[in-house]
């Protein structure tokens, strides 16, 4: 078979791509992934900063990690699971002068999503803001925490998606890195990286994929990129895949940006602890203190906040959280910190976001995203999970389950 042909070609070096090309290479096909990136892993990302401290810009908590299976994974390549619980769960890991309103914070998101549980199945969809207590203090509050998990407002999202994500509600660490075990998974699998795809022709009896580096000829291909990516690149198929274009659009990536500081004096601050900047708006950043005891602030701006700082670049995500901080712990705070790291998901032009939701009547829109085309054109990726999205473990398991499609299909 001429070097430029291939069986299956997969499309893209993130989770779910990897997790594709790990199944193909049990079953003898002929396949190359495609990544544009100079490196693996996607949304998923660990890297080093100043201090020797290995950090996740991306994903950094395996979610239900009493059935992710990235925790085996995990620790088949060596690495430590750190199972503390996250500050989140913790009513004493909230410090700083708003900790006495948390616990009616707690109960009033509690109440919440209880709301958002008892949804009936066969009620019209509608957007999450209408489950929130008319005038409840903790309002801002709890559309800030929809920004961290959802990367955007509750006024733009989904309830009856909202209502079938699934989580046990158990969330481990890994001590090297979440994104340094997924970009594992490439080695020793055929990668080409620095290689985006511009376009796939489906119009022949093979599929033609077009690189910046020349054309490849496969049998099928998986189709891994992020929702906005593929909303954003209408022309990707040829002929035209409008239906699937569409999901897509129904799914876009909220906006969860991360910036990590140094904590000069860390002693004055309980390992993993957390403070909300503000309870009393949506704007408003939450501060992770000594993640797994190291001496660091991990910042977390979610939604139409990150859009706004991510625009004025690393220098406005530090100016306003350290004007949270010193609001927070006094002026004298400006002193024992420092930045060190921050990345932003939506000018990163792979990206182009961090997870997705869907937008209130989209929630179907998932199963369709998923839907093969021609038995030829497989996808996956978080976004077409219809219980686990958002989430690394979420877009393995799809990945999985595209290659197996595929492979079917092939066979047949």
């Amino acid at each position: 078979m001429p070097h430029d042909e291939y069986d299956v070609i997969v499309v893209g070096a993130g989770a779910a791509g990897l997790a594709a090309a790990t199944r193909l290479a049990s079953t003898g096909l002929r396949f190359l992934v495609l990544e544009a990136r100079d490196r693996p892993g996607g949304r998923a990302w660990t890297c080093e900063i100043e201090g020797g401290h290995s950090v996740d810009l991306g994903c950094g908590w395996l979610h239900s990690a009493d059935r992710n299976p990235f925790v085996a994974i995990a620790e088949r390549q060596g690495r430590a699971i750190d199972k503390s619980p996250p500050p989140w769960g913790r009513a004493a890991a909230q410090v700083g002068p708003n900790q006495a309103r948390m616990v009616a914070f707690g109960e009033a998101i509690g109440r919440f999503r209880a709301r958002v549980e008892v949804l009936p199945p066969d009620a019209a969809d509608i957007a999450c803001d209408a489950l929130l207590e008319p005038d409840e203090p903790s309002n801002p509050l709890i559309d800030a925490v929809s920004t961290y998990y959802s990367g955007a407002e509750l006024a733009k999202i989904s309830a009856r998606d909202l209502v079938l994500y699934e989580d046990s509600g158990v969330n481990w660490r890994v001590r090297e890195g979440y994104g340094a075990a997924i970009a594992a998974l490439a080695d020793g699998l055929p990668v080409r990286y620095c290689c985006p795809v511009r376009a796939i022709d489906r119009s022949g009896t093979s599929l033609r994929v077009e690189t910046g580096a020349g054309a490849i000829r496969c049998r099928a291909a998986i189709v891994t990129l992020p929702s906005d990516v593929l909303a954003q690149t209408p022309d990707l198929f040829r002929p035209a895949l409008p239906d699937k274009i569409q999901s897509a659009l129904d799914l876009p990536l909220g906006l969860a940006d991360k910036l990590y500081m140094e904590l000069l004096e860390p002693l004055d601050f309980p390992e993993d602890s957390r403070a909300f900047g503000a309870i009393d708006r949506r704007a408003t950043a939450a501060y992770h203190f000594r993640p797994l005891g190291r001496p660091l602030i991990e910042a977390y701006f979610g939604g139409e906040l990150a859009d706004s700082l991510e625009l004025c670049g690393a220098a406005a995500a530090f100016d306003f959280a350290l004007g949270e901080l010193t609001g927070l712990f006094g002026a004298d705070f400006r002193r024992r910190v420092r930045p060190l790291r921050f990345h932003g998901w939506r000018t990163d032009v792979f990206a182009r976001g961090s997870y997705s939701y869907a937008r209130p009547g989209g929630a179907a829109s998932r199963a369709r995203l998923a839907e093969s085309v021609e038995n030829r054109l497989f996808f996956a990726g978080e976004a077409c999970s219809r219980k686990l999205y958002s989430t690394a473990h979420g877009a393995y398991e799809m990945g999985l389950s595209a290659a197996d499609a595929a492979a079917l299909a092939l066979a047949r």
